[in-house]
């Protein structure tokens, strides 16, 4: 149940404003008193158009266009979706053709640090700041480009209002259509953006600009542990392991086949040629590690819909590899809370799911910090916990967040439509011992830029909680 903010009631002028109705949804909504409160700020407001230069003023999406992608990076760019400009981790976005981008009619879908950039097709209003990780994407037709003109306002600010809980509703309020519904620039072009002094809205883009710098370190972090662990275990071939450049496996013969698996997928050469190389360096199989922690997927559990003040958020999928994931609020008894929750440096696998290439099936993140406390995840996560304390955590994502390790993952999978990952093939998948030296040294890698992004988070809600402070101070 949506309730009124006592900051800003409903007054009665309102009610004349919307026709005298009686009914709680045009107030309630958040964009009409997201209006109705910056009417009575007291600094002045600007028209977002005002603020933007660049192509088509600086708002503008782009044409429907024929998708060609590649899976060599010299031949292809990182391509953005509207449910792309979500990630945490870019390792997995397609490529869309170089040529392709490159020409007259795609150019300027070219992403560069500074834009905010806001999906406009379907799900309306998810948000997305770009940081310099992100130097050199291209996206979709289906994302809508904000570019600031940095000589009248600071890029980080406008990013933190229009993502504030006052531009997320007056965008979302302006999206047309029924079945799938559309946004388009000029449907936000007059979206008025209040001026809140250089001093309050530089204090904010700093936090917003550090934060987006974090998260460009998280990314480089858990890049660098993963090539670390295989350079350091002797196997360098592995760390930029390019699955489509090999032969496919159009036929082959085996021989050893018992009770474990009939699948002939489970035997796949190119999958086998990984791991040989794997049990090719002093390693140990992942059963053994997890010995006396965990190797399997959660419990299923009743899911009954709450609130922040009563439930907890519960992550699935999908949302368990985005920057902030939205989640669900739920409320659960004490032993399926018990069961949704995972221990700290657990890492987790998207184990239900089918084997398009772009989907999140097979797919490693970790949780630590913030999310550890804060988040339960579903029983579709595979869960993995070290057992032995010279194999923590940190160090076993590094290996199973690599292209080869998802590729033995897809392999081992099991089942009709929902796909699963084979419950005793998973065991035998050999994780390289190294030196102590180097796991620690790997683990604390992973754990840095876990911390980055953490603080990132911080900083964001940081900015986003001085903006709204002086949006309040300025309607008094």
């Amino acid at each position: 149940m949506k309730l009124v903010d006592f900051d800003n009631p409903v007054r009665s002028s309102w009610f004349i404003d919307q026709g005298r109705r009686l009914d709680a949804s045009p107030y309630l909504s958040g964009a009409y008193e997201a209006h109705k409160l910056l009417e009575r700020l007291s600094s002045p407001k600007t028209p977002l158009h005002l603020l933007t230069k660049g192509h088509n003023g600086g708002i503008y999406n782009g044409p429907k266009f024929r998708r060609i992608y590649v899976n060599d990076s010299n031949f292809g760019v990182p391509f953005l979706a509207s449910s792309d400009i979500m990630e945490a981790d870019f390792t997995w976005v397609p490529r869309l053709s170089k040529k392709d981008a490159t020409s007259p009619k795609l150019a300027y879908l070219r992403i560069e640090p500074g834009m905010t950039l806001i999906t406009c097709s379907g799900t309306v209003g998810r948000m997305c700041y770009t940081r310099p990780s992100m130097t050199g994407f291209w996206s979709s037709q289906d994302v809508l480009k904000v570019v600031p003109d940095r000589q009248k306002i600071p890029p980080g600010y406008l990013f933190a209002f229009l993502y504030s809980k006052y531009g997320i509703p007056m965008i979302t309020a302006q999206a047309s259509g029924s079945m799938i519904r559309h946004l388009e620039p000029q449907h936000i072009a007059d979206l008025p953006v209040p001026r809140l002094g250089n001093q309050v809205e530089q204090e904010i883009d700093k936090l917003i600009n550090e934060a987006a710098e974090l998260r460009t370190r998280f990314q480089a972090g858990i890049q660098k542990a993963t090539e670390d662990i295989f350079i350091s275990a002797g196997i360098p071939e592995l760390a930029d392991y390019s699955w489509h450049q090999h032969p496919r496996d159009l036929g082959f013969c085996v021989t050893s086949v018992d009770t474990t698996t009939l699948r002939a997928f489970n035997f796949s050469p190119r999958t086998h040629q990984i791991i040989d190389k794997l049990k090719s360096v002093p390693h140990k199989t992942l059963g053994d590690i997890c010995q006396g922690g965990q190797l399997s997927r959660g419990n299923r559990f009743k899911r009954i819909d709450g609130d922040p003040a009563h439930g907890v958020r519960l992550v699935g999928q999908r949302q368990g590899f985005w920057i902030r994931p939205e989640g669900r609020w739920v409320i659960l008894n004490k032993d399926d809370l018990a069961m949704a929750r995972v221990s700290n440096e657990t890492v987790l696998i998207a184990s239900q799911g089918t084997l398009g290439e772009n989907e999140v099936f097979c797919r490693a993140l970790f949780v630590t910090g913030s999310w550890q406390r804060n988040f339960v995840f579903s029983e579709h996560f595979l869960r993995i916990q070290s057992g032995d304390p010279d194999f923590p955590g940190a160090y076993l994502f590094a290996l199973l967040r690599s292209e080869a390790i998802f590729r033995v993952l897809r392999s081992m999978s099991t089942g009709g439509k929902q796909q699963d990952i084979h419950e005793e093939l998973r065991k035998e998948i050999p994780v390289p011992i190294c030196t102590p030296e180097d796991r620690k040294r790997i683990a604390e890698t992973v754990r840095q830029a876990y911390r980055d992004r953490d603080e990132a988070d911080r900083r964001e809600d940081e900015a986003l909680r001085l903006l709204e402070e002086a949006i309040r101070e300025a309607a008094r």
